[in-house]
């Protein structure tokens, strides 16, 4: 394969621009949109090799999520909705990294490395957000794709699980379903429908929400789901795209500030489900009789799927293992109710899809979830096989009901990524088979209060961890500096670790009440300004 002309479209036309060293991290490259033109170009070239790599269409998918609108990012999806694999992220930081010049050498390399057959034509799916720079981006990775002669579907402004799901059902023949965003639409609410059907509402459930789409593609595909579920769910939309992407509403935003999203109506006890930039986060929300906000987020969808499909296995009888994974941002409350209430094993991953996902595939029925409202639910083969197969076998007798019903979860959970569209149904089929208010769910525990904070550093790289990023590593001295903090406070727990994508330090704490949780939450981001290399201003103490 000749690379001159991917050097020379480089070179004119999309020339690098940033002399600072870019890294692939856990959402992908993610940026100021002005400066990443030159890394969507590469990321079309690169997502050619993969596909001649894996003989399979390769995913590009043009977001963000949850930061805010004058950023933007690229993610690629590996031929079964996987995240792009480890060792091709250091390919995809040796590429965005070159020099212009550079870029031939760099792609002969990942060919003789990877064995590439280049006779072959590349295949990518492609799919955008809605901020005003995705469609400029857009081009630029169709300009690299163009230059390795790749061929390309152009899906157009869709969520980033539409995407994953649509390679995935593309590389295997359209037995995970069919390979198209209408396809996303049809296999969710229709299995939804079957369990609707299944049993009747009772207790305290009721099929109304408020919805709060950040301003983004989540509106537009809840717009069309709203229509497929017509006499099941009343859903009212807010925050639909006339405001700015994910400002003062969104999953991000009622998850860290911990407040109701703007122009939502603050109506008593209904649910607000708030998903974020691309959909592929949700959190749920309300206010009580005095108003006061509470928020239901990854956690609580966990452990309220954890809890369903193990009754579920106990109806059907099937001998398979479930476990959840969570990480170090798991409230402290759900990880106990998990062990000693619902008795399902917990592991803990480090922050990022990759890491949860890679650590669920050890059980036949792997429930994982990031608490800020990413996760969904895999099946291992065996797991699959074995609903299947149950739920077809009529000699099972009530057993086979339960099968049922779990292949039926299988069909409305997005396996190939977190999703938030499809999360939301599923939550919404358990509450309503279990006729609970979303007082109720609120009620099966209580969480610790807990705070989020960011501090602005010079080099994040100065922050490293171990133990699933609880416990910092560097600079020396800083997870005393923490411990000593944490032991002050009844029931304490914090940890900092780096952001994937920018130079910001994250700090996560916990204590028995808020106001201590708000204390010694900006105490440890005041240690990591003071022994990190902060810039800016101080922390300031959370209102």
């Amino acid at each position: 394969m000749d690379f001159s002309k991917a050097v020379s479209v480089a070179k004119d036309e999309y020339p690098k621009t940033v002399e600072k060293t870019i890294k692939y991290g856990t959402a992908g490259f993610r940026s100021k949109a002005e400066e990443l033109d030159f890394v969507m170009y590469r990321m079309g070239l690169l997502a050619s090799l993969r596909s001649l790599n894996k003989k399979a269409v390769i995913g590009v998918v043009i977001t963000a999520s949850h930061n805010p609108e004058c950023d933007n990012g690229v993610k690629l999806v590996d031929p079964m909705g996987e995240m792009l694999a480890q060792e091709w992220e250091v390919y995809a930081t040796d590429l965005v990294n070159a020099k212009d010049e550079g870029i031939a050498d760099v792609l002969k390399n990942i060919v003789k490395e990877c064995k590439i057959d280049t006779s072959k034509e590349p295949f990518i799916f492609i799919g955008r957000d809605t901020r005003p720079s995705s469609d400029r981006l857009r081009d630029a990775v169709l300009a690299g794709a163009n230059a390795l002669n790749a061929k390309v579907k152009d899906f157009g402004i869709v969520s980033t699980p539409v995407i994953h799901f649509v390679v995935t059902c593309h590389n295997d023949g359209g037995k995970y379903g069919e390979p198209t965003e209408d396809g996303y639409y049809k296999k969710m609410t229709q299995a939804f429908k079957k369990l609707r059907s299944s049993g009747t509402t009772v207790g305290n459930y009721k099929p109304d929400i408020y919805f709060d789409g950040a301003n983004g593609v989540g509106a537009l595909m809840m717009a069309e789901i709203a229509k497929l579920l017509e006499g099941d769910m009343n859903i009212e939309m807010y925050n639909t795209g006339d405001g700015v992407l994910n400002h003062e509403c969104g999953a991000d935003f009622v998850k860290v500030q911990q407040r109701w999203p703007n122009n939502v109506p603050k109506t008593v006890s209904k649910r607000c489900v708030s998903v974020d930039g691309d959909a592929d986060r949700v959190i749920y929300s309300y206010l009580d009789e005095d108003k006061r906000y509470h928020m239901l987020d990854g956690d609580r969808i966990a452990t309220l799927y954890a809890g369903y499909i193990q009754e579920l296995l106990t109806v059907s009888g099937l001998d398979l293992s479930l476990g959840l994974v969570q990480t170090a941002y798991a409230n402290g409350a759900s990880t106990e109710y998990i062990n000693k209430k619902l008795g399902v094993p917990v592991g803990c991953a480090k922050t990022g899809v990759k890491h949860v996902h890679h650590l669920a595939l050890q059980y036949d029925i792997g429930v994982y979830f990031e608490a800020n409202g990413h996760g969904t639910i895999i099946f291992s083969k065996k797991g699959r096989e074995t609903i299947r197969a149950a739920a077809n076998d009529a000699s099972l007798g009530a057993k086979q009901a339960g099968a049922a019903r779990l292949a039926d979860v299988m069909d409305i959970i997005n396996e190939t990524v977190g999703d938030a569209i499809s999360d939301m149904l599923l939550v919404e089929t358990v509450l309503h088979a279990r006729g609970w208010s979303i007082e109720d769910w609120k009620k099966t525990y209580t969480d610790l209060p807990n705070r989020q904070m960011k501090v602005s550093v010079a080099d994040r790289a100065v922050i490293t961890t171990t133990d699933a990023e609880r416990v910092c590593v560097t600079p020396e001295g800083l997870q005393e500096t923490i411990n000593k903090l944490v032991s002050s406070y009844p029931k304490g727990r914090a940890f900092v670790r780096p952001s994937g994508t920018e130079d910001i330090v994250r700090v996560y704490a916990e204590a028995a009440t808020q106001k201590e949780t708000d204390e010694l939450a900006h105490k440890v981001a005041c240690a990591v300004f003071e022994q990190a290399g902060g810039v800016g201003q101080l922390p300031k103490l959370p209102h």
